[in-house]
This record gives structure tokens, sequence and C-alpha cells, in this order.
């Protein structure tokens, strides 16, 4: 059972403080996975099939990235229709944020017949490997502020407004990076969409494996899952989208994220229902006289 509160210990005394952030459990990644994979198919809903192109939407997805940020973080406990809409911002702000760092207005990336994609700057064309070379910089430089500041890196005991300000510093990076790495497997390493998609999930249950592993630092399997996730969900989201015979299901950016929205809220349903349950079952136990 999700628990609504987490205990921490003050000068020797428990002290329990409301949750802001969810249990990591098998629930937890299948909605991370269906919240990224919107995010990539959404991403490119907006700046490809819109054609609004990568630096409007990016500016745009920021904004609302920061909107639901705000909301977040004035909530005083866990909610996960709040918790996942920054989580799908974060993914759909890191799909456009990546393709603006690393293409160009190539043909490669433009639809037939196309010379621009939206108003503003077409790109960067840094590449995939400088452009996650500047990402994982970026990481490592949040993860350090963030050792330093002496606060928590476990998900489940992060209580503090700095201490959530910099887990969602690092989603945002995390998921950025993520789509790159996506977009690399998919596009340029020759491997296409269904065995990216194969090899990240390898990966993943090496780290489950490492998990029963005591010499493994739990947090450190956390993060990297998270990052790797990110990836799986571009590559889904590119299977679906992209022409057959390109390797995807041609389904197109709006009836893949239709389908995969509707998916994800009703997730979020069941978690807010779960919530609240727990939370109920709670107020009829008895609370300890020293919460606060």
């Amino acid at each position: 059972m999700t628990k609504p509160f987490t205990e921490i210990d003050v000068a020797g005394g428990g002290k329990y403080v409301m949750k802001k952030l969810p249990e990591i459990t098998l629930a937890f990644w299948i909605m991370k996975i269906a919240a990224t994979t919107l995010g990539e198919t959404a991403g490119d809903l907006f700046a490809q099939t819109l054609k609004l192109g990568y630096f409007l939407t990016t500016i745009t997805l920021f904004l609302l990235f920061v909107v639901t940020l705000v909301i977040q973080l004035r909530s005083k406990r866990y909610n996960p229709f709040f918790y996942w809409t920054v989580i799908l911002s974060t993914s759909m702000a890191g799909t456009t944020m990546s393709d603006f760092m690393n293409r160009d207005a190539s043909e490669k990336y433009l639809a037939k017949g196309a010379s621009s994609l939206g108003w503003g700057p077409q790109g960067l064309g840094l590449g995939y490997p400088v452009g996650a070379a500047i990402l994982v910089s970026l990481l490592i430089a949040i993860f350090i502020m963030w050792k330093l500041t002496g606060l928590t890196l476990a998900i489940r005991d992060i209580d503090t407004f700095r201490g959530e300000s910099l887990f969602w510093s690092a989603i945002l990076v995390s998921n950025t990076l993520g789509t790159s790495m996506g977009d690399f497997l998919s596009d340029s390493s020759g491997l296409g969409y269904a065995d990216s998609a194969l090899l990240i999930v390898g990966l993943l249950g090496l780290l489950l494996a490492l998990k029963y592993v005591p010499a493994v630092s739990n947090v450190m399997l956390f993060w990297l899952a998270f990052v790797l996730t990110r990836p799986l969900g571009a590559t889904a989201g590119d299977f679906l989208t992209k022409p057959i015979a390109k390797g995807g299901l041609d389904l197109g950016t709006l009836g893949s994220s239709a389908v995969l929205l509707t998916i994800l809220f009703g997730l979020m349903g069941y978690a807010h229902a779960q919530e609240q349950s727990n939370i109920a079952k709670l107020e009829n136990d008895v609370i300890p006289a020293n919460f606060s």
C-alpha cells in the first residue's frame, strides 16, 4: 500500500511529514513509460505535424512546464494529477528541446517539399553526441549541487521545497537527455525502433537485477532507470508514429497522442483513487502525537 506520509528522524524523535512524491512501484514505471511516450508523440505533434517548429514549441512547452511545476510545488501533499502532469510536461518539453539542440532544418527532418519548420531558429544542429555531452554535463552539475546541499537524493524522502526543486531540475534534464538517446538509437544507430526498444528493455532488466546487489546504490539505479525509460518512450513513440517504410506503424502523432493521453489519464485517475483511499484509512487510525 502506498503510504501518504513519510517519517524522518529529528533529534532522535520521529517527525511525520506529508509525502509530495510517489512510491516507486511497478505502477510508477508503467505510468512513467506512458507519460514519456506521450511526451514524444505530443512534442512531435506540435513541432512537426502542426509545423510550429522546434524553437516556438520549446518555448511554449517550457512555459507549460513552469506552470505545472508551480502547481506541484504549491501542493501540500502528493497529488497524482499534479505530479504526472509535470512529468508529462517535462517529457514534451524535453522532446522539442532535444530536437532543437540536435537537429536542424535539413530535408532529413522536414516533410517532403518543405523548406522551413515554424517560426524562429530552425535548430542548432549540434548532433546527438554533442547534445548528449552537454546534457550529461548539466545533469552531473545538478547532482553535484544537490549533493553539496546535504539533502537526500532518495525520492521517497524528499520533503523540502529546495529538494523538490532540484528533483524537478534533474527530471527535466534527464528527460531531454533520454530523448536524445532514443532518437540516436532510432535514427542514427542503425538498430531501428524495435531493436532499440529491446536494447533499452535489456538494460532496464540489468538494472533490476543490480537492485538485489547490496553494494549497488538503489538511488543511483533509480536515476539510471529514470533516464533509460525516456529513450524507451521515445523509441515507442517513433514506432507508433513513423511511416511503415521507416519501420513504424504510421498511426500519426495525433491519433497516437490521443490514445496515450486516454491511457495516462486513466492511470492517473486510478492512482488518485488509491491515494484518497489510503489517506481515508489513515485518518481512521491513530496519528502519532508528534505529527507535524
